[in-house]
């Protein structure tokens, strides 16, 4: 029996969603809908999100794509929310529950003494239920098979975790992080160090470098939008609001179309090495640019300048 074709009048879309994602979703579903509803060739997301979290979720369209891995290796904000003493197979309130302890009488100061544990350059040991690739397959996907299931360990960086409630078995906490961060484990790890167990009930992504105070759109505003294509593109980002946080590099007439044209380039006065957005006439933005000691330009990223 043969496919239908698919009837939708695919467009090409170009610029960054700062997305709501809802509870119950995964990543790839909420970037399904918002492609559908924006009718766009071409999408992806810049990190997944658990279906139990909710958040910013940047989706980028068309030329934009090619920042998303960029945007996937900065750092992000949590609010958390966990309970004590219940630990689950999966960290989080989705899983089955491995363990009961009894909480015990805890005060400000051992919390705070638990959390000073996990800021800064820590070792974390992901889930065993993540996206985490071995041998070309997610760990979830083995783990949901029964298969015994162990994470690599890995270096993150916490930059700020604090206690911003605490009732009874309850505590919610702000945590700012580098990417590769897993909270769940955060969560597993300060319930050890407070000899009870813990396990995630809410998180919610607050802000992604360089979204650093979003304005998130909903599913539900993309389908109130759907009608009009005008109005759902009023709702994007350009393409350079991903970039807000690397330096600028202006090029001349001349210089920005030999980048456009691939030749070598050599800048008479060479600026610090590193990584810039390369801009030419009337700012437009060409190209992301390492720059080397030597003043050569070498194109990470082109962009189509028309777009």
């Amino acid at each position: 029996m043969s496919k239908k074709p698919d009837p939708t009048p695919w467009r090409a879309v170009h610029g960054i969603l700062l997305l709501d994602k809802p509870a119950g979703l995964s990543s790839n579903q909420a970037l399904q809908q918002a492609k559908r509803l924006f009718r766009a060739e071409k999408a992806g997301h810049t990190g997944s999100l658990d279906p139990l979290a909710t958040g910013l979720l940047p989706l980028c369209f068309g030329e934009a794509t090619k920042i998303a891995g960029l945007l996937l290796g900065n750092s992000k904000a949590y609010d958390a929310e966990l309970m004590l003493g219940v630990t689950t197979d999966t960290g989080d309130a989705e899983g089955q529950v491995l363990r009961r302890r009894p909480v015990p009488a805890l005060d400000t100061a051992q919390i705070e003494r638990a959390l000073a544990l996990l800021r800064g350059r820590i070792t974390q040991v992901p889930p065993a239920y993540s996206a985490i690739k071995q041998g070309g397959e997610p760990l979830y996907a083995k783990a949901r098979r029964g298969e015994a299931v162990q994470a690599p360990a890995r270096t993150v960086e916490v930059f700020a975790l604090e206690l911003t409630r605490w009732e009874g078995d309850r505590l919610a906490l702000h945590v700012e992080c580098s990417s590769g961060t897993y909270i769940r484990s955060l969560v597993v790890d300060l319930g050890e160090a407070l000899g009870c167990g813990a396990h995630l009930t809410a998180l919610r992504r607050v802000w992604v470098t360089p979204f650093r105070h979003p304005q998130l759109h909903r599913l539900a505003d993309l389908a109130d939008a759907a009608a009009d294509p005008a109005r759902l593109d009023a709702l994007l980002l350009p393409l350079e609001a991903g970039l807000g946080d690397l330096p600028v590099l202006t090029l001349d007439a001349g210089q920005a179309q030999r980048l456009r044209q691939g030749q070598r380039l050599t800048l008479a006065e060479v600026p610090a090495p590193g990584l810039y957005v390369a801009r030419g006439p009337l700012h437009r933005v060409l190209a992301l640019v390492d720059v080397h000691a030597s003043g050569e330009l070498r194109v990470r990223r082109g962009f189509n300048a028309s777009v």
